[in-house]
């Protein structure tokens, strides 16, 4: 019954991210903003709903055991960026490796890629320096918080800012496909993308949620701490938004929007999200924890290089993937 659930529950969320593309893309091409913008921003942020509402979800409405409940906010914020630095560019070779080969490369706009890298580097650099400041000290705590709630809005601020001079470059978004409510008689107009997104987002937070409930069971029976469920299985099925989206952009040649996804998720859970953990949780430096941290920082190092050095080929990302299986190793060794 469990794996019947978990498995319904995938095909929602494989369904919705269809329906979720597909009017984002309608949406960028309408509003004129280039195809790094609509990735960095609207699909990372409308795609991450899922796993923003677990920590949330567990800090403030989760069981009557306190611990536990920060034990799944926690790894709940740091499996995030985690999945999307390591396994999720991982994935990207293997949806493109039979199209491209090994030796293929990636085309994503490099400048955009650049800022959600370097803003992510240092947010969650920051974030990481926070495990280390002690619990009593609230209000150096809060100062980091509010720093990385800052760091965001800034990031936002310049990302938009940069999507004109994108467009009149050739980077705008563009629709290839008709909406599907369009191919059902609606009119193809801002109201009918609007009820698109709205419906994929429901979807898309419905699918996860399911399939969260699933793999709890799962892990129950499997005897999993709640720190490890949080950590390594919560993120399978919150980040799947995030890596089926990009799957399917980086298929269509859609580098840009499919690597801005993930950079721009990754910048949207390296800041706001851990600001969170920091002032609400105890925030400490646990061995899975701080491999998770370090980890992800390697992961989007290694990207940061690659792109400073003239572009990413598709046997690169794999290095990513073995990052992911590297942390496995270590936590359930």
């Amino acid at each position: 019954m469990t794996i019947m659930l978990m498995l319904s529950m995938l095909v929602v969320i494989l369904v919705a991210s269809e329906v979720f593309v597909n009017a984002l893309e309608h949406l960028g091409d309408r509003l004129k903003i280039s195809e790094g913008a609509t990735g960095s921003l609207f699909a990372a942020v409308g795609t991450a709903l899922p796993e923003t509402m677990v920590p949330l979800l567990a800090i403030f409405a989760g069981t009557e055991n306190a611990s536990v409940n920060e034990e799944i906010g926690v790894g709940a914020i740091l499996g995030a960026p985690l999945m999307l630095a390591t396994l999720a560019m991982g994935l990207l070779a293997i949806a493109t490796f039979r199209a491209r080969g090994i030796q293929g490369s990636f085309k994503p706009e490099i400048t955009g890629m650049r800022r959600d890298l370097n803003f992510f580097l240092l947010a969650f650099l920051l974030a990481a320096v926070a495990m280390f400041v002690p619990h009593q000290q609230a209000v150096v705590r809060l100062g980091i918080g509010l720093t990385l709630v800052l760091i965001y809005f800034i990031y936002v601020m310049l990302t938009l800012r940069a999507s004109a001079a994108l467009v009149e470059q050739g980077h705008g978004t563009e629709a290839d496909e008709p909406m599907f409510l369009a191919r059902i008689g609606l009119p193809q107009n801002m109201v009918t993308i609007l009820l698109q997104l709205a419906l994929g987002l429901v979807l898309l937070v419905a699918g996860a949620k399911g399939f969260i409930h699933g793999v709890e069971q799962a892990a129950g029976i499997l005897g999993i701490s709640a720190l490890l469920l949080a950590l390594i299985i919560v993120p399978v099925a919150t980040e799947l938004p995030e890596k089926v989206n990009s799957i399917l952009w980086v298929r269509r040649n859609k580098d840009t929007l499919a690597f801005g996804n993930l950079t721009g998720a990754m910048v949207f859970q390296g800041t706001l999200l851990p600001a969170i953990g920091i002032m609400l949780t105890p925030w400490e430096p646990r061995e899975e924890v701080f491999a998770g941290i370090v980890l992800t920082l390697l992961g989007a190092l290694w990207l940061r290089l690659l792109i400073s050095r003239g572009g990413i080929k598709v046997w690169h990302v794999i290095f990513n993937g073995f990052l992911y299986l590297t942390y496995l190793a270590i936590v359930l060794a």
